[in-house]
């Protein structure tokens, strides 16, 4: 499957880009109930309102919203992301890559307090998922309010940013997976996105 999705992916063009005004057309989740958009004053943004019904096969994310039909290699992800969970330590967002399914992917979990399971970037490869940054920063300081995230990934080095597009706050670095889809999500708390835009670089 994933060497049909490159194909495909080489006939388009180098950007994917989704404002959400059109819903959730260009994407597929672990559970199509937990999500929709929502109107606001400035236009759609993708919510994730409810917890998933999902069962991962490993201890992973549970609220996974996958871009269709398209793959990426070396990229660069940028997002709006805004919690929408009450305060507490492990409140989190993720965005993930390199999926080759349910039981192969990386993710970045944006949290609001850092452990050896949190505010990390993680793997996981037919087993529960495994932290693989050598770098993260004490915490994602996540409100109420609207924030920038930024993924990048070259040469298998993963750089993740937090309102400051300049400095990283995690870094990673994995070859174990290539090319693969990407989206957005969850580990187990609610949330908005919009303005997603993805380089192939």
């Amino acid at each position: 499957m994933i060497g049909v999705l490159l194909l495909m992916s080489m006939l388009q063009p180098t950007t994917f880009s989704d404002d959400f005004e059109e819903g959730l057309v260009r994407w597929e989740a672990t559970d199509e109930n937990a999500w929709r958009t929502k109107e606001t004053p400035f236009g759609k943004v993708c919510s994730l309102y409810l917890q998933s019904e999902y069962e991962p096969p490993h201890r992973s994310p549970y609220n996974i919203l996958l871009i269709k039909d398209e793959v990426f290699g070396d990229f660069e992800l940028t997002a709006l992301a805004r919690s929408t969970k009450a305060k507490y330590e492990h409140r989190d967002l993720c965005v993930f890559f390199g999926w080759q399914g349910p039981e192969q992917f990386y993710y970045v979990h944006f949290g609001q307090q850092t452990d050896d399971h949190a505010n990390q970037v993680f793997i996981v490869n037919k087993a529960d998922r495994t932290k693989i940054s050598h770098k993260t920063n004490s915490g994602t300081p996540w409100d109420d309010k609207w924030h920038k995230i930024r993924v990048t990934r070259v040469d298998g080095v993963i750089r993740t940013y937090f309102d400051d597009m300049a400095n990283p706050v995690m870094e990673a670095r994995d070859l174990t997976f290539g090319t693969g889809r990407a989206g957005l999500g969850s580990f187990d708390d609610t949330g908005q996105f919009d303005n997603v835009v993805i380089r192939r670089l």
